[in-house]
């Protein structure tokens, strides 16, 4: 079922805030913020990309833009610069991102027109961000595991990756294949894994949000009417609402007249709660 009409360019960044009991999204190249109430649709406008966010409070949270982190004060449109990112690079704006169980914040950046390996994956941590891997071309599918164990992303080349975390949350060796949708019509974007450890992921061009099994085994598909699936995410009261985002760029509306709306599916597996950004 569709959870939002509206439509985004590029839809990304799913977040359900815990104490809110709410989900935001982007529209990254609208430079939007969007949510729901029972008042009716809200919507947060800024002068650049916004991509991703984590939650810090209750009104606040850390938002990903094309030139930096900052905290963000929803009631009162507040906004504190964190962090540069990227900031001297014209080329570059954040994607996809996602806090970890330490209370981090993955944040990948990427080429306006996906220019190759131009793209990076950092982190943001006790006040330092660091990058963790450079030259790829759109890093996305950065989610971890409940025992914060290990991560995912992809640097978009097709092939889902996996790499062991440290007791800080730092990578501890090299990352694996986990996944390798090569030769396929899927290609990986964002993922979430729920509550018993299975990997949810959108995959562009597909339709749809498919499900892997930690051995990466796959185990099933919900589909959507929007071809590129970008990034999913559990909510509800239960966590037990699929969401998921779709992008319209690139496609003729009249073809895909629900692409760039955001999807909900109920009752299909229960995810984890977000994490809080740490501060």
């Amino acid at each position: 079922m569709i959870h939002d009409h509206r439509i985004c360019a590029l839809g990304e960044g799913p977040l359900w805030h815990p104490v809110r009991e709410q989900l935001f999204w982007f529209d990254i190249l609208g430079g939007r913020m969007l949510s729901q109430s029972d008042q009716g649709p809200l919507e947060w406008q800024f002068s650049e990309n916004v991509s991703a966010a984590g939650w810090i409070g209750r009104n606040e949270f850390l938002i990903a833009s094309e030139t930096a982190l900052f905290r963000f004060d929803s009631e009162t449109g507040t906004k504190i610069h964190v962090v540069a990112l990227e900031a001297d690079n014209a080329v570059t704006r954040s994607n996809d991102g996602r806090a970890d169980p330490l209370g981090g914040f993955w944040i990948g950046t990427m080429g306006k027109n996906a220019e190759k390996g131009v793209g990076s994956i950092y982190r943001w941590y006790m006040g330092e961000l660091r990058r963790l891997y450079a030259d790829l071309s759109i890093p996305n599918s950065i989610c971890f595991d409940p025992a914060g164990r290990f991560a995912h992303f992809t640097g978009g080349d097709n092939r889902e990756m996996k790499v062991n975390l440290d007791a800080k949350g730092w990578p501890a060796g090299e990352p694996e294949v986990f996944l390798d949708l090569t030769g396929t019509i899927s290609e990986p974007d964002g993922a979430v894994i729920d509550a018993s450890g299975i990997l949810w992921l959108a995959e562009w061009g597909a339709a749809r949000v498919a499900a892997y099994a930690p051995d990466g085994s796959f185990l099933r598909a919900v589909e959507f009417d929007a071809p590129q699936t970008s990034c999913p995410a559990f909510g509800g009261p239960d966590l037990t609402t699929l969401f998921c985002t779709s992008a319209l760029v690139g496609l003729d509306p009249a073809t895909h007249p629900n692409s760039g709306k955001t999807f909900s599916a109920p009752n299909i597996a229960r995810g984890q709660s977000e994490h809080m950004v740490i501060f």
